[in-house]
């Protein structure tokens, strides 16, 4: 009898360390917004990132996906080391693409930049260290990523874009700010 009740509080206290440690596993909605914060203001301080720069990230638990396109490797490796060290990050999935040297393709990065930023109605974007319409160039191809004020922003950034001679196609990825 005594072996029996013995045998059930054992099994009884496996279980409920078991469902402490999932629990535990799992963050607070707070827990997860606070990383989410942190990671973006880790990202928006790295020296090296530029308007040519895209990164972007995901917040999975304790898990954060680092997504985006950059120019220099060093931003890619600066990336995830910064968000490795903030509190509570377990894993960091590293998926951003280094962009392959090409001096076509830096010739219509800097003619995108004065086409888009040299525009009047979209000169006030480019005030301030950070931009907000990021330009990504592959091979010919362009990415408008970012975040504009209104939907006539994004599509005069798309139609600027599309007027610079030697590319391929230009894709529109801009969102526009919540009101």
């Amino acid at each position: 009898m005594r072996k029996h009740c013995l045998l059930w509080t054992c099994l009884f206290t496996l279980c409920t360390l078991t469902f402490a440690q999932d629990a535990q596993r799992e963050p607070s909605a707070r827990a997860e917004e606070r990383i989410q914060r942190e990671v973006r203001d880790e990202l928006v301080m790295l020296p090296y990132v530029g308007v040519f720069d895209y990164l972007a990230y995901k917040v999975n638990g304790y898990d954060v996906t680092l997504i985006g396109q950059v120019v220099r490797p060093v931003t890619k490796s600066d990336a995830e080391n910064a968000v490795k060290h903030i509190e509570g990050v377990e894993k960091v999935i590293n998926q951003i693409e280094i962009l392959p040297p090409s001096p076509m393709d830096d010739r219509l990065r800097i003619r995108l930049f004065r086409a888009i930023y040299g525009y009047p109605a979209l000169q006030r974007y480019a005030l301030g260290v950070l931009k907000p319409i990021r330009i990504v160039v592959k091979g010919g191809h362009v990415w408008l990523e970012g975040v504009v004020d209104n939907e006539g922003d994004k599509n005069l950034a798309g139609l600027r874009a599309n007027t610079v001679p030697g590319i391929f196609s230009v894709t529109n990825n801009l969102r526009v700010s919540k009101p």
